[in-house]
C-alpha cells in the first residue's frame, strides 16, 4: 500500500514541476533554469555533508531547501523572496508546524515548490524504539497530505531532523521507500548571526564548492531577510537554480552517468 502511495506522491510532484520557469518570471528574475526527476528508489542518500552521492547538478547549479517551517511571518517572507526571483525550492516541512500553519503550507504547494517531510515533532529518531520512530515520519508524511488534500502531495524525499540519523533509523525510512536527503553545505542559520553573516556564509560555501544542495531553515527571521542578499548574489556571480522532483518511471528521470553522482565537494 506504501508503494501506490509513493507512485502517487511522484505523480503529484511531477504535475506541478517546472512551473513558473522563464516564461513567466518578470524582466531580470533570477529564475529556476530547470527540473530534475530523480528516482527516489535508485539514489537512497544523497548530500555529501555525510554521504558518497548528492545530485548530478552542473557547475553553478544550486538546489535551495528549507528545513523546519512552516512559520510566520519568517516562511512567507521566503516565500515572497522566492516568488520576486521566480524560483523554487524543496521545503522539508515539520508535521506540526504544517497542522498549526495550514494555509503557508497549501501557498508552498500552490507556488510549485516540491514539499518534502522532516517528521512529525522535529525528534532525534535515533533516540527512539523502531515503533516510534517510523510513527514519526509516517504521521509528517499523513499531515502533510491531509492539509494538502492528497495523501500523495508529500514527495518522497525526507531529511532527518538535526542531521542526526543511526543505521537503524536510516533503515526505517528506507524501507518506507523515501530518499533520504542531508545537504552539501548549508548556511549556518540556526546560530545567532545577523542576515549579512549568514548570506556570506552560504555564498562563500557556494563559491568553494561551485554547486550543490544549500540547507537553510524558514523558521528564522534572519533566513529570510538573508534570502534576497543570496538570490542577489547568485544572480550576479552566474549561479542557476534547480528543481529537484521525484521521477516516477525510469524513462522520465534526468539522464545523468553514474559518476556524475559521486562528486567531491571541498
Amino acid at each position: 500500500m506504501f508503494c501506490r502511495f509513493l507512485a502517487g506522491a511522484m505523480l503529484a510532484s511531477l504535475a506541478f514541476a517546472g512551473t513558473g520557469l522563464a516564461q513567466d518570471c518578470p524582466p531580470g528574475a533570477l529564475g529556476t533554469s530547470r527540473t530534475i526527476a530523480v528516482d527516489p528508489l535508485a539514489h537512497r542518500r544523497i548530500g555529501l555533508l555525510e554521504y558518497r552521492e548528492t545530485l548530478p547538478l552542473e557547475d553553478h547549479e544550486v538546489v535551495l531547501t528549507f528545513d523546519d517551517g512552516p512559520l510566520p511571518p519568517h516562511t512567507p517572507k521566503v516565500l515572497d523572496a522566492l516568488a520576486a526571483e521566480c524560483v523554487k525550492a524543496t521545503f522539508f516541512v515539520v508535521g506540526q508546524m504544517a497542522e498549526a500553519y495550514p494555509d503557508v503550507l497549501r501557498r508552498e504547494y500552490r507556488e510549485g515548490h516540491t514539499i518534502g517531510t522532516h517528521t512529525e515533532h522535529h525528534r532525534y529518531l535515533n533516540r527512539l524504539r523502531a515503533d516510534a520512530a517510523t510513527k514519526e515520519i509516517t504521521d509528517g508524511i499523513a499531515a502533510v497530505g491531509k492539509i494538502l488534500g492528497s495523501a500523495n502531495a508529500a514527495a518522497p524525499f525526507f531529511r532527518f531532523p538535526y542531521l542526526d540519523e543511526n543505521a537503524a533509523s536510516e533503515a526505517i525510512a528506507l524501507k518506507l521507500g523515501l530518499m533520504i536527503w542531508s545537504t552539501d553545505f548549508h548556511g549556518s542559520d540556526w546560530e545567532r548571526l545577523t542576515p549579512q553573516q549568514v548570506a556570506a556564509i552560504a555564498i562563500a560555501r557556494l563559491e568553494r564548492n561551485k554547486k550543490g544542495i544549500l540547507m537553510l531553515h524558514d523558521i528564522h527571521e534572519r533566513t529570510a531577510l538573508a534570502l534576497p542578499i543570496i538570490l542577489s548574489e547568485m544572480k550576479k556571480r552566474g549561479y542557476h537554480i534547480v528543481q529537484a522532483v521525484p521521477a516516477v518511471h525510469a524513462p522520465s528521470k534526468t539522464a545523468a552517468k553514474p559518476d556524475r553522482w559521486m562528486t567531491t565537494m571541498q
